[in-house]
């Protein structure tokens, strides 16, 4: 082993946060210093010139390390011993690029030095403190010193194959073996395998053992959901999964798969997809075809419990490989998640009802969960290129009546779901059956290698929290590898591209239960058995036994069968995309299952399919009700505006800024409805929407609906609630027919806890009703049926159970994706009115409300949808309303009742408004009519339009329960009356800043503090005019079309290295502008498939280049900087004064890096982490000033808002850099506030950049880079605000047709 020094590992920020943590618990501790260390594991010796390529390629980041954290550390913190982190097998892979042949591995840790006050010595206690404050305890380990980092390139012999001696010990065998690997079976399980292996007259291998628990385990094999049922002693005709089946039989209309894989399949659009066609390499628009919509919704909560930032970045991960490993390969596109958690408790800002109840000691608090696991999350979707364009969360814990008592119902056991929604050719809609998957079809595993992580997660994500032994936890834990996804997807994308010719008859995902599950179910559901050799399986771990080889979770996987015709063209894809792939064994005629080591010669499986898969012993659920008694939570006599102030401070209510601008919504080019609506860019969007192309508007829409707490007091209302408040949320989207929004379901329960079984029976039967009612189809859903914490502490054994919790997904096809409303008041309209529906019917029920929660009560009577025909009647008048141009603004009423929902309308729009609940309130209590939950919207409509708006929701049967409310005001006063009586007057920024506190002081302690109270004082600012539009140009000229209708298009090389996730909007743009946009991958140049000399403009796109592991952008410049064939190509193409060159991001962070080849750009900045510390997705304003870009040519002086969305854009410039550049002229792009100002303060200015600097070019204009996206807003609608009267182009088109008009 060799050690490299590296950089600080803490920015100045980072490390002061961690100082003030450890002194916390060691006062003693003065100071401390980091540095990165490097540690190389060679193949035999290094020369000079590996040491010197090594010193250059590993110098990255801003600060130089500590010398005594390099010299004489106190503790160095690197990856678990046996692991491979993410980091080295990316950084390995640049390595090789370069030519470091001797580099077998590179490992990076993080030394850390303390420094003592004057006089002072630490003991091993406080030592064992600090290392604690230091590392993840599940993915990492704290060594002794930098020598004893030899531990992590240990090359251990494969561990033994295992028997277990059931002909010998019968059950006690397999009781011992289910307790040392926490395989999670049943007593009836293990008497079916004994059985089993008995009759075939041999003991099962651990590898069978691990592999019949993980295949068998709830978490695969749902079996409560498929239980026979017995309710107070009477037998239930129907499973639960019969119950949830109904709804798809009563309308199977506009599904096309549903149950039988691993997403549901329903009709799309009909479109022009645009694609690149794998064998001629250029982009370019296919003939209309039906693309279906792809929906799946997954939950990760266990291990997001015990780990937050894998275990809900790998949660993101599992799910995108679901849609991806729909049919014969998909296409996922765009992401939602959720949390539940118990309460936050924020230190110094705890609320009156927030109870501290302890937790187990290996979960993360909820605090810990809601700092770390939205950032996993939204890291994965982020690199490997989803927008995350929907959401919730929710905290509950409370003190409530029980069947045996009373005890404490939350989520300690966290609800984490990932979800979303993609596209799929209907050709490919279906995994080809054993008609097309002969014997002898060659079964292949595509992806990243096999590793000692995950093992026994589908186990341990189906026991209750708590009760598994520590180290099984710990190894249950995955590692994500998003930039690996991404490869995957390269490689998936281009054989559905291929058409007919698609290689891929059928393929899976690898999640819980590694291949040992994956593998048989694929050639399972061929009708086909299978020969498999454990020598082929790619690993990156030699020590791995069979069992871990076999059942280990590595991620970023999928098992293929492919087409034999077509297995080399299959190899060609992966070689290209540089992903992993082998070749692993075979489908059989026989439904036979056989797994051997060809090297060892050792058979680690040998057994039907049937005994696996086939007939393991049937549930029996036994469940008896529990009547849930309320509390008599009376309103009457609360203070309005008091209570307003804690409801709006509550997280289901309050602002989700921080869980959002984590997450790239802009990817893709696709979305046209995030959650930021209007010109302040606030999240109170009801539905996201995407576009099915790039030259339609039709597309997909996604929503969600969760009533959890409700469920305490009536089950089967919370779960008609989550339906109603999905469907309520898809309303805002133009749908058209209700019968055309398809349902996705996740439930969660604590089975076994006391009168929970019941409820969740009643709740499923309820919810089937329901939906049959409404002609509405569930055709995929998913359970979690161990929402339980156990634990104990000096007070005795203590248990967490969460509700009976249903969390609801609506996806459907859209028919006009610029036609969604949202909740943003319009004040340009002349005289409007708002309207209340209220689907209540004036009950205005308080149970389970967020106003009953802030004061700790439950409530007595539970809001619920009375009647699903009046439901069916508001979704219809909606639609009918919104296509006949009669709605301004819509929003529907849920968490935070009609005062939340008229808040965040005035938010959105910067305005008051005056409310009277006179009418909804019918004769009760005015506060509950303003706090209620019942289903409803609040409509804005055009005043003399009222009484038509009225007359149609009159037609519907509402007009009972139709009011008129109020109307905006322009004095920023929100004042609620109820008849003569003022129930509320209160200052709208003084409730938005209420509204907004509780993201604030989240963001304060994640990321950079100053930047978190620059965004929270902007609300301050009534004066702030929001993003607008002043441009030099006119965006309707087409400036390239006398060159575009005069002759051939000029070739643009969209380029991409591996982990790029941005080149299919970039070619997008080139295309419209009369490009032919061809795609290349820097293999392809490499192997001399293309060369860029065939070229006349080059795009580098943007991405995770390397999962950014050496800098943004650093591995991607220094693999060309040290590859001859690469160097060449690139100073030849950038010295031809014919040429043009745009970098995007990735593409101008990797292009900053190649200054000494590019003439003219000796002055560009090298690009660092952002200020907030965070990766920031923004619409902010920018402006082009006078500069020789050729792109912005015609342009100068506007100003327009541009998406961003990195995490490293903050310009470096060398010394004196930036008044060279000022000099020059060459800044291209800066950010400006909402006034036309150089942006100075966080978010206007994203990153910390100097003046503003956006974009870069050089004296002659060819070359320009940009961190911000301007190809991702090459349309009108792909903005989450735009002025009204814009056209169908958007302004940043014309800098690709300005690239067109100069090339001529």
């Amino acid at each position: 082993m060799e050690l490299f020094p590296g950089a600080a590992a803490y920015s100045p920020f980072r490390r002061a946060r961690l100082l003030e943590q450890i002194r916390a618990e060691v006062p003693a501790v003065r100071d401390l210093g980091t540095a990165f260390v490097h540690f190389v594991e060679p193949e035999g010796e290094l020369t000079a010139e590996d040491r010197q390529a090594l010193q250059r390629l590993l110098d990255y980041g801003e600060e130089p390390g500590s010398e005594r954290a390099l010299s004489n550390p106190d503790f160095v913190v690197a990856p678990r011993p046996g692991t491979v982190s993410a980091w080295s097998s990316r950084a390995t892979e640049i390595a090789r690029r370069c030519g470091l042949e001797r580099v077998v591995r590179l490992e990076r840790g993080v030394a850390v030095a303390l420094v003592p006050e004057e006089g002072a010595e630490l003991s091993e206690a406080d030592h064992e403190a600090v290392a604690g404050l230091l590392h993840d305890r599940m993915t990492e380990t704290v060594l002794p010193g930098l020598e004893a980092a030899d531990a992590l390139f240990f090359h251990a012999a494969p561990g033994p194959l295992g028997e277990v001696d059931v002909l010998g010990r019968g059950r006690a065998a397999l009781e011992e073996a289910d307790s040392e690997l926490g395989l999670a079976l049943s007593a009836d399980e293990m008497d079916y395998l004994v059985d089993g292996f008995t009759d075939l007259g041999r003991n099962p291998t651990d590898v069978e053992v691990m592999m019949f628990a993980q295949a068998n385990s709830e978490h695969c094999r749902h079996k409560i959901f498929n239980a026979d049922w017995v309710v107070d002693g009477e037998e239930q005709a129907d499973s639960l999964f019969a119950m949830i089946r109904r709804t798809h039989d009563n309308n199977p209309r506009r599904t096309l798969s549903a149950y039988k894989d691993n997403g549901a399949v329903i009709e799309g659009a009909w479109t022009g997809r645009f694609f690149v066609h794998p064998q001629e390499g250029r982009y370019g628009y296919h003939l209309d075809e039906a693309l279906p919509i792809v929906m799946k919704v997954e939950t990760h909560n266990h291990p997001t419990a015990i780990a937050p930032f894998p275990g809900a970045a790998t949660g993101s991960g599992g799910e995108i490989r679901d849609e991806a490993a729909t049919g014969r390969g998909a296409k996922p596109k765009a992401g939602l998640t959720g949390f539940t958690t118990s309460n936050l408790r924020i230190p110094g800002a705890e609320r009156p009802w927030e109870r501290d109840d302890g937790k187990p000691v290996r979960f993360a608090s909820a605090l810990d969960i809601m700092l770390e696991g939205p950032i996993g999350a939204a890291r994965f979707n982020n690199e490997y290129g989803r927008p995350g364009i929907a959401g919730y969360f929710r905290t509950f814990q409370e003190e409530v009546a029980g069947p045996e008592g009373r005890e404490l119902r939350g989520y300690h056991k966290p609800l984490m779901l990932a979800g979303g929604m993609g596209n799929v050719r209907r050709r490919h809609a279906i995994k080809a059956n054993k008609a097309y998957v002969k014997p002898g079809t060659p079964v292949v595993v595509l992806g990243g290698p096999a590793l000692r992580i995950g093992l026994g997660g589908g186990a341990a994500s189906s026991q209750t929290g708590g009760t598994a032994d520590a180290e099984l936890d710990y190894a249950s834990v995955q590692r994500a590898n998003p930039e690996m996804q991404r490869r995957a997807q390269e490689v998936i994308d281009a054989c559905w591209g291929l058409g007919e010719e698609n290689p891929i008859l059928s393929v899976h995902d690898v999640g819980a239960g590694g291949l040992s599950n994956a593998l048989p179910e694929l050639v399972d559901d061929a009708e086909r058995g299978g020969r498999f050799d454990l020598a082929k399986i790619p690993r990156l771990d030699t020590s791995l036994s069979p069992a871990e080889l076999w059942s280990n979770e590595a991620q970023e996987r999928y098992v293929i069968a492919v087409y034999p015709h077509f297995l080399e063209r299959f190899r060609e894809l992966c070689e290209r995309e540089r992903c992993p792939y082998a070749v692993v064994g075979e489908a059989t005629e026989e439904t036979h299952l056989h797994v051997a080591d060809s090297e060892t010669g050792q058979v680690a499986v040998d057994m039907d399919l049937e005994l696996l898969l086939g007939k393991p012993p049937k549930k029996t659920m036994d469940a008896a009700r529990y009547r849930r008694p309320g509390d008599g939570f009376d309103p009457a006599g609360l203070d309005v505006a008091e209570a307003a102030q804690r409801v709006l401070r509550f997280p289901a209510v309050a602002d989700k800024t921080f869980l959002i601008t984590i997450g790239d919504r802009t990817i893709t080019g696709q979305v046209a409805r995030d959650q930021m609506v209007g010109p302040w860019q606030v999240p109170v969007a009801d539905v996201g929407v995407t576009t099915a192309g790039f030259d339609t508007y039709r597309g997909e829409a996604m929503a969600m609906g969760e009533r959890a707490p409700v469920a305490l007091l009536d089950a089967p209302a919370s779960g008609r609630m989550a339906v109603g408040e999905a469907l309520t949320n898809i309303a805002a989207a133009r749908i058209g027919r209700l019968e055309e929004v398809k349902l996705s379901a996740n439930w969660m329960a604590a089975s076994g806890h006391p009168g929970e079984d019941a409820a969740l029976f009643d709740t499923v039967r309820a919810v089937s009703d329901f939906c049959t009612a409404l002609d509405i189809a569930i055709p995929v859903g998913k359970d979690s049926l161990s929402m339980k914490a156990v634990w104990a502490d000096a007070e005795g054994r203590k248990e967490m159970t969460s509700p009976v919790s249903l969390v609801v997904s609506a996806f459907a096809p859209v028919r006009d994706a610029r036609a969604t409303l949202t909740p943003q008041l319009r004040l340009d309209a002349g005289d409007t009115e708002l309207l209340l529906v209220d689907l209540g019917g004036g009950r205005n029920r308080l149970g389970g409300s967020v106003l009953a929660q802030v004061h700790n009560r439950m409530g007595d009577a539970a809001p619920d949808v009375d009647d699903p025909q009046t439901l069916a009647a508001f979704f219809a008048a909606v639609q009918r309303l919104a296509s006949e141009g009669r709605l301004l603004a819509y929003h529907d009423r849920a968490d935070g009742g009609l005062l939340a929902t008229v808040a965040e309308m005035t938010f959105a729009a910067r305005c008051g408004a005056e409310i009277d609940v006179v009418g909804p309130a019918a004769e009760g209590d005015p506060a509950a009519a303003l706090f209620s939950e019942e289903l409803g919207a609040v409509l804005q409509v055009p005043a003399d339009r009222r009484e038509e708006a009225l007359a149609v929701l009159a037609e519907a049967g509402l007009g009972d329960w139709s009011h008129v409310l109020g109307r905006p005001r322009d004095d920023d006063r929100l004042v609620v009356t109820a008849g003569g009586a003022t129930l509320l007057d209160a200052d709208r920024v003084d409730l938005h800043r209420a509204w907004s506190e509780t993201s604030h002081r989240m963001q304060a302690l994640r990321d950079d503090p100053d930047c978190a109270r620059e965004e929270y004082d902007r609300l301050l600012d009534r004066e702030d005019p929001g993003l607008h539009a002043a441009l030099t140009f006119d965006p309707a000229e087409d400036v390239a079309a006398p060159y575009v209708n005069a002759g051939a298009a000029p070739r643009v090389a969209v380029l991409r290295e591996q982990g790029v996730n941005g080149q299919v909007e970039m070619a997008a743009a080139f295309h419209r502008a009369g490009f032919e946009a061809v795609d290349v991958h820097m293999s392809d140049l490499e192997a001399g498939r293309a060369d860029l000399g065939d070229f006349q403009a080059l795009a580098a796109c943007g991405g995770f280049s390397y999962g950014d592991v050496l800098g943004a952008g650093g591995g991607w410049a220094k693999s060309i900087l040290a590859t001859p064939v690469l160097r060449d190509q690139f100073a030849a193409f950038f010295a031809r004064e014919d040429t043009l060159v745009l970098g995007v991001c990735n593409g101008c962070q990797m292009m900053s890096q190649l200054t000494e080849l590019i003439p003219g750009a000796d002055h560009w900045p090298a690009f660092r982490g952002n200020r907030s510390e965070q990766f920031e997705a923004r619409l902010v304003m920018a402006e082009v000033p006078e500069s020789p870009s050729l792109l912005f040519r015609g342009m100068e002086g506007s100003r327009l808002p541009i998406a961003v969305a990195h995490g490293e854009g903050r310009p470096a410039f060398a010394e004196d850099g930036l008044e060279a550049a000022r000099e020059a002229g060459t800044v291209a792009l800066r950010y400006v506030d909402n006034r036309g100002e150089p942006a100075t303060e966080y978010p206007a200015n994203p990153n910390g950049t100097p003046d503003g600097v956006a974009g870069m070019t050089t004296p002659d204009g060819r070359f320009t880079i940009l961190m911000p996206h301007p190809e991702r807003l090459f349309r009108t609608v792909q903005y989450s605000w735009h002025p009204a009267d814009w056209p169908e182009d958007g302004p940043w088109l014309r800098l690709f047709r300005n690239a067109r008009r100069w090339l001529g």
